[in-house]
């Protein structure tokens, strides 16, 4: 579990380094940019354990704030740079999302939620705080698009559902599913794959 806990932790500095320079695209105040990594680092976890009744672990854990902290100051600091480093920037998104789901999955079955609603946390944990920024930048979410994003992560942690069932070593589990969602979200943008539009 060492090994997520840093995975999660990398994953909400991404987080904060994405919502960051979403709003400094925007020419927001450092103020407004600190803010909106902020939600961004730790939206969807957040609202995952406000529906399981548990404290946010940033409530109890620095290192959060910490790396929240850190990757504001990156995006801030290193603009010119990290621009230059899109494609990077989305393969540690697509990271970040993997592991944020099925860290999400695991501490919902721990308090023991119904496996049904630990899949739709676990996405929640994903994706909710990439929907908080781009709702506060006033853009359409990216899971209201055409890109395969949510779907990668339903996917991820039905899969980890499944091996859990089947007795399959947590570590082992956590890897494969969230290899399963990394991939998904890669080939999807790499193919410019994506679901029916409603009405289209």
């Amino acid at each position: 579990m060492e090994s997520l806990y840093i995975i999660d932790l990398v994953g909400v500095l991404v987080f904060a380094i994405s919502g960051a320079l979403a709003a400094a695209d925007r020419d927001i105040d450092v103020f407004g940019a600190a803010f909106t990594g902020f939600v961004t680092a730790i939206g969807g976890g957040s609202l995952r354990d406000v529906f399981l009744n548990t404290r946010p672990v940033w409530v109890d854990d620095g290192n959060y704030l910490l790396a929240i902290l850190a990757g504001v100051i990156i995006a801030i600091t290193c603009r010119g740079l990290l621009n230059q480093l899109r494609r990077t920037l989305f393969l540690f998104d697509a990271i970040g999302i993997s592991f944020f789901t099925i860290v999400g999955v695991q501490k919902s079955l721990a308090i023991d939620s119904h496996e049904s609603a630990a899949v739709v946390l676990g996405m929640f944990s994903a994706v909710m705080g990439g929907v908080t920024r781009d709702t506060l930048m006033n853009e359409t979410p990216l899971i209201f698009r055409k890109e395969v994003y949510a779907t990668a992560c339903l996917s991820g942690a039905v899969l980890f559902i499944l091996l859990v069932r089947l007795g399959v070593n947590d570590n082992i589990n956590a890897f494969v599913s969230a290899s399963l969602i990394f991939l998904i979200r890669i080939l999807s943008v790499r193919y410019k794959l994506s679901l029916p539009i409603v009405g289209g």
